[in-house]
């Protein structure tokens, strides 16, 4: 089996030209696939392969950062290489809400275990945020969670308008980070009751029994995994290639669905050169599997 680790860390980082080149460098000789974003407000990233050599770049990126551990860190495990190579990029902002986060004000972040998330789910007046994008929210949820229907993540600020600020409010995404700089926005923004699920999902399917679950269907990764189940297990959701959403079996019997082209959901909104040039796309990949090669697809997105 294959291990998935998805960490981050918030903290200034300098440098990142040097760290980049440090952790490609590594990452590589140790036959690992995924993605790293390096900050100046922090490093975000998931990596896959085998246990050794995952325990191994963990303890090189912590050294190197100097720091103890990260801030949040989930293993899962796959079937198989969720990526199909190994990417650092270096952003403005470790996730993009077009708000650099404030080390200088000392906030103190409320975050939840996933056992008082479960308890925090159940008050009557607890506003509870999905704080991922709408298709993410349609593959699976919490009870009783609000979808803000926010297409790009820098729209939460907009979303934020339509709270009160004596709300409690709960929040929470795939593994954390997200709702480390939205919780942080409000708390700037005068929002006093925040709270978010430390760990995120991940970090919740794996403290909490099936059986306890206040979770309805899948978790969507962005991975060739595309969606895990609560026991994260690798999911029943695949990937449409043309519009890399994640897509049903139902959606597969469907006169609008070609494989590595288009689902039910883009079909009508590419053109039919960009449907001429994913058939192309799609037969390459093909063509690379016979030959036992590996074909580098369109580019991968992440965020935990």
């Amino acid at each position: 089996m294959i291990t998935v680790l998805s960490f981050y860390k918030l903290q200034r980082l300098k440098k990142l030209k040097s760290l980049k080149n440090l952790f490609f460098k590594k990452i590589n000789h140790l036959s690992i696939k995924g993605l790293i974003i390096l900050s100046p407000e922090g490093i975000n990233g998931t990596l896959a392969g085998s246990t050794t050599n995952i325990n191994i770049i963990k303890k090189i990126i912590i050294k190197h950062l100097r720091i103890s551990k990260f801030d949040i860190q989930n293993i899962t495990k796959s079937k198989f290489i969720p990526f199909l190579k190994a990417k650092i990029k270096i952003k403005t902002e470790v996730v993009p809400i077009n708000e650099k986060y404030n080390f200088n004000k000392n906030f103190k972040k409320k975050y939840l275990t996933p056992l008082q998330w479960n308890k925090f789910l159940k008050l009557k007046n607890s506003k509870i945020i999905d704080a991922r994008k709408p298709f993410e929210y349609e593959v699976g949820t919490f009870r009783k969670a609000i979808n803000p229907n926010t297409n790009n993540f820098r729209e939460f600020k907009n979303y934020l308008s339509s709270i009160k600020k004596d709300e409690h409010v709960g929040m929470f995404c795939t593994g954390g980070i997200r709702c480390e700089k939205a919780s942080s926005l409000m708390k700037e923004q005068g929002f006093e009751n925040v709270f978010h699920l430390k760990g995120g999902i991940l970090k919740y399917f794996e403290d909490v029994p099936e059986a306890d679950t206040r979770w309805q269907g899948e978790c969507f990764v962005f991975d060739d995994r595309v969606s895990v189940k609560h026991d994260l297990s690798e999911g029943t959701y695949d990937m449409c290639h043309g519009c890399r959403m994640p897509i049903t079996e139902d959606d597969k019997l469907s006169a609008k669905y070609i494989r590595g082209v288009a689902c039910p959901d883009c079909f009508d909104k590419t053109t039919e050169e960009q449907k001429s040039r994913y058939m192309s796309r799609q037969k390459q990949v093909d063509l690379a599997k016979k030959r036992n090669q590996k074909h580098i697809g369109p580019k991968e997105e992440a965020f935990n």
